[in-house]
């Protein structure tokens, strides 16, 4: 059974993928970036896009009343730890621009997604209590749960928020219909080696903002935590999943990749420095990092995102990182619209678990 969606704060379309994976069919999707939409468009020529600022296109919006979901994931910048926590944002204000088109277009049932801050830290409770309140008063169930990606087959730790609300007759969004899905997720080098390294033509886009060492590092107790290096591009571990992908990649806050420990199996630069560094066995200066040391490439950074291999971005490189970095990374998306599916289609939970891996072709 394929329902119908629209797709607001769409971005490149990483929920969207998703949903669509999951059985939904994406009508329309609202989104301001200009680079973003070209994305958009470009893979998914099917689908009406609305481009510019969603208060000044309700009306447009407003032509798809009656369509089963809504999803999106409104700005976060005010409610992000890596930004100024600022309720007063006027970009914290678009998640209730995304209640007032639930409200408008009545969709059977909705899904917002936002960092993880907004559904853990008291100063947003307000913002929480007035998303509640709202969407409780247009008639739905609404609840929250907090997800990590990398339990759901994305090599990525990425934790987000997602409220999630069904009108009354049909199974709220428990954080049990999350659980069928779960499962381990695969390590960095698991999902990226095959591309090769940086610059060949299987891996070609390469990154090329310089890696310098920092001469007053902040040490942790993992080599792969503190800031070895300047800017904000930590180095990531080949034998782990990969930290949180910023959207602010591109230049010196580009994670950072060891190519010799990736492809040639030499031990850890960035953990033998890390050791030195921690036992005094050598002086931490500004130089230039070893050229081992590069960034994460555009198209490593889609595969840590779960976007399918042949999704095709437009844009200068910069804005395609911030695209990338923006997204929700589409499997997560796909276990989340999957929830509210099987819900919509009265599929009971008996029997979910056996189909729940087939669904979800895992990385």
């Amino acid at each position: 059974m394929r329902l119908n969606a629209i797709s607001l704060f769409a971005g490149a379309g990483g929920m969207d993928i998703g949903a669509i994976n999951a059985g939904f069919n994406i009508v329309a999707a609202s989104e301001l970036d200009p680079h973003a939409c070209n994305t958009y468009r470009e893979n998914h020529p099917d689908t009406i896009v609305i481009e510019g600022d969603i208060d000044q296109n309700l009306e447009e919006i407003a032509k798809f009343k009656g369509v089963d979901l809504v999803i999106g994931g409104p700005p976060c910048q005010g409610f992000s730890v890596a930004g100024k926590m600022d309720p007063s944002d006027p970009r914290s204000k678009l998640v209730f621009s995304f209640c007032d088109v639930v409200e408008m277009v009545k969709p059977k049932a909705f899904i917002m997604e936002n960092v993880k801050s907004l559904g853990s830290l008291a100063k947003f409770q307000d913002v929480r209590e007035e998303i509640y309140r709202r969407m409780e008063s247009a008639g739905y169930q609404v609840t929250m749960n907090i997800l990590n990606a990398k339990d759901f087959g994305v090599p990525q730790s990425r934790e987000r928020v997602f409220f999630t609300g069904i009108v009354k007759g049909f199974r709220p969004i428990s954080s049990e219909c999350y659980e069928p899905f779960r499962t381990e997720s695969i390590s960095l080098r698991q999902a990226i080696s095959h591309l090769g390294r940086a610059g060949s033509e299987s891996n070609p886009n390469k990154t090329k903002a310089k890696i310098t060492l920092a001469a007053n590092p902040v040490l942790r107790k993992s080599p792969y935590a503190g800031m070895l290096f300047n800017g904000q591009g930590r180095p990531l571990n080949p034998d782990a999943w990969s930290s949180t992908l910023p959207a602010s990649m591109g230049g010196n806050r580009t994670p950072i990749i060891d190519e010799e420990h990736l492809y040639d199996d030499e031990p850890s630069w960035v953990e033998d420095h890390h050791q030195k560094l921690m036992t005094g066995a050598c002086k931490a200066e500004y130089k230039d990092a070893p050229p081992r040391l590069r960034r994460l490439t555009i198209d490593e950074a889609a595969i840590l995102q779960t976007f399918p291999t042949d999704y095709k971005f437009m844009g200068p490189q910069t804005r395609v990182f911030s695209q990338i970095g923006n997204a929700v990374p589409c499997k997560l998306a796909q276990v989340v619209t999957l929830a509210i599916k099987n819900s919509l289609t009265n599929s009971p939970m008996k029997g979910i678990i056996k189909k729940a891996q087939q669904e979800l072709e895992l990385v």
